[in-house]
Protein backbone atom coordinates (compact mmCIF):
# COMPACT_ATOMS: atom_id res chain seq x y z
CA UNK A 1 0.00 0.00 0.00
CA UNK A 2 1.64 3.61 -1.33
CA UNK A 3 1.74 6.29 1.35
CA UNK A 4 -1.70 7.87 -0.32
CA UNK A 5 -3.75 4.66 -0.05
CA UNK A 6 -2.54 4.91 3.69
CA UNK A 7 -3.92 8.34 4.42
CA UNK A 8 -7.25 7.26 2.62
CA UNK A 9 -7.67 4.52 4.91
CA UNK A 10 -6.99 6.30 7.75
CA UNK A 11 -8.83 9.19 7.41
CA UNK A 12 -12.07 7.10 6.11
CA UNK A 13 -12.42 5.77 9.22
CA UNK A 14 -12.77 9.70 10.23
CA UNK A 15 -15.43 10.54 7.55
CA UNK A 16 -19.49 10.06 7.82
CA UNK A 17 -21.24 6.75 7.37
CA UNK A 18 -22.91 8.77 4.29
CA UNK A 19 -20.43 8.03 2.12
CA UNK A 20 -21.62 6.41 -0.33
CA UNK A 21 -19.45 6.47 -3.83
CA UNK A 22 -16.37 6.35 -1.90
CA UNK A 23 -17.33 2.77 -0.64
CA UNK A 24 -17.22 1.14 -3.91
CA UNK A 25 -14.50 3.47 -5.39
CA UNK A 26 -11.93 2.37 -2.07
CA UNK A 27 -8.83 4.18 -3.94
CA UNK A 28 -7.15 7.39 -4.17
CA UNK A 29 -7.43 8.94 -7.73
CA UNK A 30 -4.70 11.09 -8.38
CA UNK A 31 -5.28 12.25 -11.55
CA UNK A 32 -7.19 12.64 -14.77
CA UNK A 33 -7.37 13.03 -18.20
CA UNK A 34 -10.80 12.84 -20.00
CA UNK A 35 -12.89 9.93 -20.01
CA UNK A 36 -9.94 8.15 -17.94
CA UNK A 37 -8.40 8.65 -14.36
CA UNK A 38 -5.20 7.08 -12.34
CA UNK A 39 -5.33 5.60 -8.94
CA UNK A 40 -1.92 6.50 -6.88
CA UNK A 41 -0.48 3.44 -7.87
CA UNK A 42 -0.65 4.80 -11.38
CA UNK A 43 -3.59 1.77 -12.64
CA UNK A 44 -6.23 3.42 -15.58
CA UNK A 45 -9.73 3.58 -15.55
CA UNK A 46 -12.31 4.29 -17.58
CA UNK A 47 -14.44 7.06 -15.69
CA UNK A 48 -18.32 5.85 -16.55
CA UNK A 49 -19.67 8.08 -13.49
CA UNK A 50 -17.91 11.21 -14.54
CA UNK A 51 -19.17 12.97 -11.33
CA UNK A 52 -22.66 11.53 -11.76
CA UNK A 53 -22.40 13.49 -14.92
CA UNK A 54 -21.32 16.98 -13.89
CA UNK A 55 -18.42 16.25 -16.09
CA UNK A 56 -19.89 16.89 -19.88
CA UNK A 57 -16.14 17.16 -21.21
CA UNK A 58 -14.68 14.56 -18.66
CA UNK A 59 -11.32 15.42 -16.50
CA UNK A 60 -9.12 18.46 -17.30
CA UNK A 61 -10.10 19.25 -21.08
CA UNK A 62 -8.29 22.03 -22.24
CA UNK A 63 -11.10 24.03 -23.34
CA UNK A 64 -12.34 24.31 -20.22
CA UNK A 65 -8.98 24.53 -18.07
CA UNK A 66 -7.70 27.55 -19.94
CA UNK A 67 -10.49 29.83 -19.94
CA UNK A 68 -10.56 28.70 -15.81
CA UNK A 69 -6.96 29.29 -15.97
CA UNK A 70 -7.23 32.61 -17.52
CA UNK A 71 -10.04 33.83 -15.33
CA UNK A 72 -8.05 32.69 -12.12
CA UNK A 73 -4.83 35.08 -13.62
CA UNK A 74 -7.32 38.18 -14.84
CA UNK A 75 -7.98 40.24 -11.75
CA UNK A 76 -11.66 39.37 -11.56
CA UNK A 77 -13.77 38.67 -8.67
CA UNK A 78 -13.71 35.54 -6.67
CA UNK A 79 -17.38 35.41 -5.45
CA UNK A 80 -19.93 38.40 -6.38
CA UNK A 81 -23.16 37.21 -4.73
CA UNK A 82 -25.87 37.80 -7.59
CA UNK A 83 -23.86 40.82 -8.76
CA UNK A 84 -23.22 41.28 -12.44
CA UNK A 85 -20.21 40.25 -13.69
CA UNK A 86 -18.26 39.35 -17.52
CA UNK A 87 -18.54 36.10 -16.19
CA UNK A 88 -22.44 35.92 -15.25
CA UNK A 89 -23.17 38.09 -18.49
CA UNK A 90 -21.20 35.77 -20.61
CA UNK A 91 -22.69 32.70 -19.11
CA UNK A 92 -26.00 33.61 -19.59
CA UNK A 93 -25.59 34.58 -23.07
CA UNK A 94 -24.63 31.57 -23.48
CA UNK A 95 -27.44 29.82 -21.85
CA UNK A 96 -29.68 31.52 -23.37
CA UNK A 97 -28.43 30.16 -26.90
CA UNK A 98 -28.57 26.82 -25.57
CA UNK A 99 -31.99 26.72 -24.11
CA UNK A 100 -34.85 25.73 -26.64
CA UNK A 101 -35.69 28.54 -28.61
CA UNK A 102 -39.86 28.59 -27.49
CA UNK A 103 -38.94 28.37 -23.93
CA UNK A 104 -36.10 31.02 -23.94
CA UNK A 105 -37.71 33.27 -25.76
CA UNK A 106 -40.15 34.22 -22.26
CA UNK A 107 -37.54 32.76 -19.82
CA UNK A 108 -36.31 34.50 -16.98
CA UNK A 109 -33.35 32.68 -14.79
CA UNK A 110 -32.81 32.54 -11.07
CA UNK A 111 -29.17 31.77 -9.88
CA UNK A 112 -29.75 28.95 -7.21
CA UNK A 113 -26.81 27.63 -3.94
CA UNK A 114 -24.77 25.23 -6.17
CA UNK A 115 -26.44 22.13 -5.84
CA UNK A 116 -29.23 20.86 -7.75
CA UNK A 117 -30.73 19.93 -4.83
CA UNK A 118 -31.34 23.89 -4.15
CA UNK A 119 -32.55 24.28 -7.84
CA UNK A 120 -35.01 21.86 -6.95
CA UNK A 121 -36.25 23.64 -3.90
CA UNK A 122 -36.34 27.32 -5.71
CA UNK A 123 -38.84 25.69 -8.07
CA UNK A 124 -40.81 24.20 -5.33
CA UNK A 125 -40.89 27.77 -3.26
CA UNK A 126 -41.85 29.40 -6.93
CA UNK A 127 -44.68 27.51 -7.83
CA UNK A 128 -46.37 27.73 -4.88
CA UNK A 129 -45.36 31.62 -4.13
CA UNK A 130 -46.77 31.70 -8.21
CA UNK A 131 -49.68 29.82 -7.68
CA UNK A 132 -51.15 30.09 -4.46
CA UNK A 133 -51.67 26.14 -4.30
CA UNK A 134 -50.12 23.89 -2.19
CA UNK A 135 -49.69 20.30 -3.48
CA UNK A 136 -47.02 19.36 -5.97
CA UNK A 137 -47.02 15.96 -7.95
CA UNK A 138 -43.71 14.14 -8.38
CA UNK A 139 -42.79 10.47 -9.96
CA UNK A 140 -42.46 7.12 -8.00
CA UNK A 141 -38.46 6.05 -8.54
CA UNK A 142 -37.82 10.23 -8.95
CA UNK A 143 -34.54 11.87 -7.64
CA UNK A 144 -34.62 15.39 -6.84
CA UNK A 145 -32.21 15.84 -4.31
CA UNK A 146 -31.46 15.48 -0.32
CA UNK A 147 -32.36 18.59 1.08
CA UNK A 148 -36.19 18.22 2.92
CA UNK A 149 -38.13 19.93 0.29
CA UNK A 150 -36.20 17.91 -2.64
CA UNK A 151 -36.19 14.99 -0.82
CA UNK A 152 -39.97 14.82 0.26
CA UNK A 153 -40.29 14.41 -4.17
CA UNK A 154 -38.34 12.14 -4.08
CA UNK A 155 -39.20 8.54 -4.56
CA UNK A 156 -36.24 6.49 -3.06
CA UNK A 157 -37.34 5.54 0.11
CA UNK A 158 -33.93 4.58 1.69
CA UNK A 159 -32.96 8.27 2.81
CA UNK A 160 -36.37 9.00 3.65
CA UNK A 161 -37.02 6.58 5.80
CA UNK A 162 -35.37 8.19 9.06
CA UNK A 163 -36.39 11.57 8.90
CA UNK A 164 -40.38 13.47 9.01
CA UNK A 165 -41.06 16.81 8.45
CA UNK A 166 -41.26 16.95 4.70
CA UNK A 167 -43.49 19.18 2.81
CA UNK A 168 -47.21 18.21 2.80
CA UNK A 169 -49.26 17.09 0.15
CA UNK A 170 -46.65 15.85 -2.03
CA UNK A 171 -48.54 13.06 -4.51
CA UNK A 172 -46.73 10.42 -6.56
CA UNK A 173 -47.73 8.85 -9.83
CA UNK A 174 -46.47 6.09 -11.71
CA UNK A 175 -44.00 6.52 -14.01
CA UNK A 176 -44.10 4.70 -17.53
CA UNK A 177 -41.30 1.97 -16.34
CA UNK A 178 -42.13 -0.37 -19.20
CA UNK A 179 -39.86 -2.98 -17.93
CA UNK A 180 -41.00 -3.03 -14.65
CA UNK A 181 -44.98 -1.83 -15.20
CA UNK A 182 -47.01 -0.06 -12.44
CA UNK A 183 -49.98 -1.39 -13.97
CA UNK A 184 -48.99 -4.74 -15.54
CA UNK A 185 -48.76 -4.14 -18.98
CA UNK A 186 -46.47 -3.69 -22.30
CA UNK A 187 -44.93 -0.52 -22.93
CA UNK A 188 -47.85 1.17 -24.97
CA UNK A 189 -50.39 0.73 -22.37
CA UNK A 190 -48.72 1.67 -19.02
CA UNK A 191 -48.21 5.05 -21.08
CA UNK A 192 -51.68 5.33 -21.55
CA UNK A 193 -52.55 3.74 -18.50
CA UNK A 194 -49.84 6.55 -16.46
CA UNK A 195 -51.94 9.63 -18.32
CA UNK A 196 -54.92 7.90 -17.60
CA UNK A 197 -53.66 8.27 -14.07
CA UNK A 198 -53.29 11.80 -14.14
CA UNK A 199 -56.26 13.03 -16.09
CA UNK A 200 -58.40 11.41 -13.27
CA UNK A 201 -56.84 12.94 -10.74
CA UNK A 202 -56.53 16.58 -12.12
CA UNK A 203 -60.42 16.40 -12.75
CA UNK A 204 -62.00 14.18 -10.67
CA UNK A 205 -63.43 16.71 -8.34
CA UNK A 206 -63.28 14.07 -5.50
CA UNK A 207 -59.60 12.71 -6.25
CA UNK A 208 -58.49 14.02 -2.91
CA UNK A 209 -55.58 16.09 -4.39
CA UNK A 210 -56.26 20.10 -4.23
CA UNK A 211 -54.82 21.81 -7.34
CA UNK A 212 -51.38 21.03 -7.85
CA UNK A 213 -48.55 24.28 -7.40
CA UNK A 214 -46.37 22.01 -10.43
CA UNK A 215 -45.82 18.74 -11.46
CA UNK A 216 -42.29 17.75 -11.16
CA UNK A 217 -40.54 14.79 -13.79
CA UNK A 218 -37.32 13.67 -14.93
CA UNK A 219 -37.59 12.95 -18.62
CA UNK A 220 -34.97 10.40 -17.90
CA UNK A 221 -34.90 9.26 -14.22
CA UNK A 222 -31.25 8.85 -13.66
CA UNK A 223 -31.00 7.34 -10.43
CA UNK A 224 -33.96 5.24 -10.38
CA UNK A 225 -33.06 3.61 -13.26
CA UNK A 226 -31.80 5.18 -16.32
CA UNK A 227 -35.54 5.31 -17.46
CA UNK A 228 -36.01 7.08 -20.56
CA UNK A 229 -40.04 8.79 -21.15
CA UNK A 230 -40.78 8.43 -24.67
CA UNK A 231 -41.77 11.29 -26.97
CA UNK A 232 -45.75 10.47 -27.05
CA UNK A 233 -45.67 9.94 -23.24
CA UNK A 234 -43.83 13.48 -22.41
CA UNK A 235 -46.53 15.06 -25.16
CA UNK A 236 -49.59 13.76 -23.87
CA UNK A 237 -48.14 14.78 -20.21
CA UNK A 238 -47.99 18.90 -21.61
CA UNK A 239 -50.90 18.70 -22.77
CA UNK A 240 -52.55 17.51 -19.53
CA UNK A 241 -50.72 19.85 -17.71
CA UNK A 242 -51.26 22.99 -19.84
CA UNK A 243 -55.19 21.74 -20.26
CA UNK A 244 -55.68 21.53 -16.25
CA UNK A 245 -53.46 25.07 -16.09
CA UNK A 246 -50.93 22.72 -13.60
CA UNK A 247 -47.42 24.32 -14.33
CA UNK A 248 -45.10 21.39 -15.54
CA UNK A 249 -41.05 21.72 -14.23
CA UNK A 250 -38.41 19.43 -15.94
CA UNK A 251 -35.96 18.26 -13.50
CA UNK A 252 -32.57 18.37 -16.35
CA UNK A 253 -30.36 18.26 -13.85
CA UNK A 254 -28.72 14.79 -14.66
CA UNK A 255 -30.51 14.15 -18.46
CA UNK A 256 -29.66 18.27 -19.63
CA UNK A 257 -26.96 19.42 -21.75
CA UNK A 258 -26.06 16.70 -24.24
CA UNK A 259 -26.17 13.84 -22.08
CA UNK A 260 -29.33 12.64 -23.85
CA UNK A 261 -27.89 13.26 -27.55
CA UNK A 262 -30.52 16.60 -27.39
CA UNK A 263 -29.64 19.45 -25.83
CA UNK A 264 -32.34 19.10 -23.11
CA UNK A 265 -33.66 15.35 -23.08
CA UNK A 266 -37.41 16.70 -23.32
CA UNK A 267 -36.72 18.68 -26.82
CA UNK A 268 -37.48 15.49 -28.38
CA UNK A 269 -40.74 15.74 -27.61
CA UNK A 270 -41.21 19.33 -29.01
CA UNK A 271 -43.14 20.07 -25.46
CA UNK A 272 -42.30 23.44 -24.00
CA UNK A 273 -42.14 23.42 -20.14
CA UNK A 274 -42.86 25.59 -17.41
CA UNK A 275 -39.60 25.60 -15.77
CA UNK A 276 -36.84 23.86 -16.28
CA UNK A 277 -34.19 22.87 -13.50
CA UNK A 278 -30.35 22.64 -13.74
CA UNK A 279 -26.90 21.62 -12.68
CA UNK A 280 -24.14 18.95 -12.66
CA UNK A 281 -23.18 19.24 -16.19
CA UNK A 282 -24.37 23.47 -17.06
CA UNK A 283 -21.07 24.16 -14.37
CA UNK A 284 -18.62 22.42 -16.70
CA UNK A 285 -17.28 20.34 -13.76
CA UNK A 286 -17.71 22.89 -11.32
CA UNK A 287 -20.52 23.71 -8.83
CA UNK A 288 -23.29 25.85 -10.21
CA UNK A 289 -27.35 25.46 -10.39
CA UNK A 290 -30.29 27.26 -11.90
CA UNK A 291 -33.99 27.52 -12.11
CA UNK A 292 -35.05 28.75 -15.69
CA UNK A 293 -38.96 29.97 -16.10
CA UNK A 294 -41.54 31.38 -17.60
CA UNK A 295 -41.68 35.23 -17.17
CA UNK A 296 -45.29 34.96 -16.17
CA UNK A 297 -44.25 33.09 -12.86
CA UNK A 298 -41.96 35.46 -11.37
CA UNK A 299 -43.77 36.35 -8.55
CA UNK A 300 -40.84 36.61 -6.25
CA UNK A 301 -40.00 39.75 -3.79
CA UNK A 302 -36.08 40.61 -3.74
CA UNK A 303 -34.52 37.79 -1.31
CA UNK A 304 -36.89 35.24 -1.63
CA UNK A 305 -34.31 32.67 -2.70
CA UNK A 306 -30.95 33.24 -1.92
CA UNK A 307 -27.54 31.80 -1.40
CA UNK A 308 -23.94 33.43 -0.63
CA UNK A 309 -22.75 31.03 -3.81
CA UNK A 310 -25.09 31.28 -6.02
CA UNK A 311 -23.60 31.81 -9.69
CA UNK A 312 -19.98 30.77 -8.28
CA UNK A 313 -17.61 32.52 -10.82
CA UNK A 314 -15.21 30.10 -11.01
CA UNK A 315 -18.45 27.83 -12.40
CA UNK A 316 -19.54 30.62 -14.67
CA UNK A 317 -16.64 30.41 -16.78
CA UNK A 318 -16.12 26.85 -16.89
CA UNK A 319 -19.80 26.19 -17.56
CA UNK A 320 -20.21 29.15 -20.64
CA UNK A 321 -17.21 27.15 -21.95
CA UNK A 322 -18.49 23.88 -21.71
CA UNK A 323 -21.90 25.47 -23.27
CA UNK A 324 -19.88 26.91 -26.11
CA UNK A 325 -18.44 23.18 -26.86
CA UNK A 326 -21.50 21.82 -26.94
CA UNK A 327 -22.92 23.69 -29.11
CA UNK A 328 -20.37 23.54 -31.39
CA UNK A 329 -21.47 21.84 -34.66
CA UNK A 330 -21.33 17.76 -34.35
CA UNK A 331 -21.29 17.63 -30.48
CA UNK A 332 -24.46 16.32 -30.00
CA UNK A 333 -24.38 14.48 -33.14
CA UNK A 334 -21.18 12.70 -31.92
CA UNK A 335 -23.24 11.84 -28.45
CA UNK A 336 -25.73 10.59 -30.49
CA UNK A 337 -23.63 7.78 -32.38
CA UNK A 338 -21.20 7.13 -29.97
CA UNK A 339 -23.86 6.61 -27.39
CA UNK A 340 -25.89 4.41 -30.35
CA UNK A 341 -22.58 2.40 -30.56
CA UNK A 342 -22.15 1.06 -26.56
CA UNK A 343 -25.92 1.01 -26.42
CA UNK A 344 -25.85 -1.91 -29.50
CA UNK A 345 -22.91 -3.04 -27.64
CA UNK A 346 -24.49 -3.84 -24.21
CA UNK A 347 -27.64 -4.99 -26.48
CA UNK A 348 -25.23 -7.80 -27.96
CA UNK A 349 -24.20 -8.71 -24.63
CA UNK A 350 -28.01 -8.86 -23.28
CA UNK A 351 -28.73 -12.07 -26.53
CA UNK A 352 -25.90 -13.68 -24.37
CA UNK A 353 -26.24 -13.53 -20.70
CA UNK A 354 -29.20 -14.71 -18.84
CA UNK A 355 -28.78 -12.40 -16.18
CA UNK A 356 -29.20 -8.74 -18.39
CA UNK A 357 -32.94 -8.05 -18.85
CA UNK A 358 -32.98 -4.92 -19.87
CA UNK A 359 -30.80 -2.26 -21.78
CA UNK A 360 -32.06 1.18 -22.11
CA UNK A 361 -31.59 4.22 -22.41
CA UNK A 362 -30.80 7.60 -24.86
CA UNK A 363 -27.21 9.33 -25.70
CA UNK A 364 -24.68 8.46 -23.60
CA UNK A 365 -27.13 8.14 -20.13
CA UNK A 366 -27.76 3.99 -20.38
CA UNK A 367 -28.65 1.77 -17.72
CA UNK A 368 -28.41 -2.30 -18.07
CA UNK A 369 -30.83 -3.90 -15.19
CA UNK A 370 -29.58 -7.24 -14.21
CA UNK A 371 -31.85 -9.84 -13.16
CA UNK A 372 -32.27 -13.59 -11.44
CA UNK A 373 -33.34 -15.58 -14.24
CA UNK A 374 -34.06 -18.38 -12.07
CA UNK A 375 -36.15 -16.47 -9.80
CA UNK A 376 -39.95 -15.85 -8.67
CA UNK A 377 -41.16 -13.96 -11.78
CA UNK A 378 -43.28 -10.52 -11.17
CA UNK A 379 -47.14 -10.21 -12.33
CA UNK A 380 -45.34 -9.32 -15.69
CA UNK A 381 -43.21 -12.07 -15.99
CA UNK A 382 -40.40 -10.13 -15.01
CA UNK A 383 -37.62 -11.82 -13.29
CA UNK A 384 -36.76 -10.34 -9.88
CA UNK A 385 -33.87 -7.68 -9.80
CA UNK A 386 -30.14 -9.04 -9.20
CA UNK A 387 -28.92 -6.49 -6.40
CA UNK A 388 -26.08 -8.80 -5.29
CA UNK A 389 -24.50 -9.38 -8.83
CA UNK A 390 -24.49 -5.22 -9.39
CA UNK A 391 -22.99 -5.04 -5.96
CA UNK A 392 -20.02 -8.19 -7.38
CA UNK A 393 -20.12 -6.27 -10.85
CA UNK A 394 -19.30 -3.13 -9.86
CA UNK A 395 -16.33 -4.58 -7.93
CA UNK A 396 -15.49 -6.48 -11.20
CA UNK A 397 -15.16 -3.72 -13.22
CA UNK A 398 -13.37 -1.82 -10.80
CA UNK A 399 -10.69 -4.25 -10.97
CA UNK A 400 -10.52 -4.27 -15.18
CA UNK A 401 -10.33 -0.99 -15.06
CA UNK A 402 -13.68 0.62 -15.52
CA UNK A 403 -15.98 3.09 -13.01
CA UNK A 404 -19.35 2.37 -12.71
CA UNK A 405 -22.25 2.81 -10.27
CA UNK A 406 -25.58 0.88 -9.48
CA UNK A 407 -28.70 2.64 -9.28
CA UNK A 408 -32.49 1.77 -9.98
CA UNK A 409 -35.06 -0.35 -7.69
CA UNK A 410 -32.62 -2.52 -5.20
CA UNK A 411 -29.53 -1.14 -7.23
CA UNK A 412 -29.52 -3.58 -9.70
CA UNK A 413 -29.02 -1.41 -12.74
CA UNK A 414 -25.15 -0.94 -13.96
CA UNK A 415 -25.27 3.05 -15.20
CA UNK A 416 -23.21 4.27 -17.62
CA UNK A 417 -22.62 7.92 -17.76
CA UNK A 418 -19.34 8.57 -19.34
CA UNK A 419 -18.00 12.28 -20.44
CA UNK A 420 -20.02 13.45 -23.58
CA UNK A 421 -16.76 13.52 -25.11
CA UNK A 422 -16.05 9.41 -25.65
CA UNK A 423 -15.03 7.95 -28.76
CA UNK A 424 -16.01 5.10 -30.54
CA UNK A 425 -12.63 3.14 -29.54
CA UNK A 426 -13.61 3.90 -26.01
CA UNK A 427 -17.40 2.86 -26.32
CA UNK A 428 -15.79 -0.40 -27.45
CA UNK A 429 -13.08 -0.64 -25.13
CA UNK A 430 -15.49 0.12 -22.32
CA UNK A 431 -17.85 -2.70 -23.38
CA UNK A 432 -14.88 -4.76 -23.26
CA UNK A 433 -14.59 -4.12 -19.95
CA UNK A 434 -18.11 -4.79 -18.79
CA UNK A 435 -18.11 -8.40 -20.94
CA UNK A 436 -14.91 -9.26 -18.71
CA UNK A 437 -16.11 -8.67 -15.58
CA UNK A 438 -19.90 -10.10 -16.05
CA UNK A 439 -17.86 -13.61 -17.59
CA UNK A 440 -16.23 -13.38 -14.69
CA UNK A 441 -19.20 -13.71 -12.71
CA UNK A 442 -22.03 -14.98 -14.74
CA UNK A 443 -20.29 -16.69 -17.44
CA UNK A 444 -22.20 -16.63 -21.07
CA UNK A 445 -24.47 -19.37 -21.49
CA UNK A 446 -28.24 -19.59 -22.98
CA UNK A 447 -30.93 -18.33 -20.90
CA UNK A 448 -32.40 -21.62 -19.70
CA UNK A 449 -29.13 -22.68 -18.02
CA UNK A 450 -29.07 -22.11 -14.18
CA UNK A 451 -26.15 -19.32 -12.75
CA UNK A 452 -23.08 -20.87 -12.06
CA UNK A 453 -22.81 -22.79 -8.85
CA UNK A 454 -19.13 -21.36 -8.14
CA UNK A 455 -20.95 -17.92 -8.13
CA UNK A 456 -18.98 -15.85 -5.32
CA UNK A 457 -21.61 -12.94 -4.05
Amino acid sequence: MDALETRRAQWAERESNARTYARGIDRVISRGELVRVYDSAGREYLDCLACAGALPLGHNHPFIQERVAAYLNSGQLQQALDIATPAKLDFIEQLFQALPAAFAERAKVQFCGPSGSDAVEAALKLFKTATGRRSVLAFQGAYHGMTMGSLGMMGNLGPKQAVNGYPAEIQFLPFPYAYRSPFGADAAETERLSLAYLENLLSDPESGVTKPAMLLVEPIQGEGGCIPASAEWLRGLREITARHDVPLVMDEVQSGFGRSGDMFAHEWAGIVPDAIIMSKAVGGGYPLALIAYHEKYDRWTPGAHAGTFRGNQIALVSGAAALEYLRRPGSLEQVRAVGLRLRQRLQALQARYACIGEVRGRGLMLGVELIDPNGQPDAMGRPPANSELAKALKRACLERGLILESGGRHGAVMRFLPPLILTPDDADLIAQRFEAALDSLWPAAPAAQSAPAAMAL
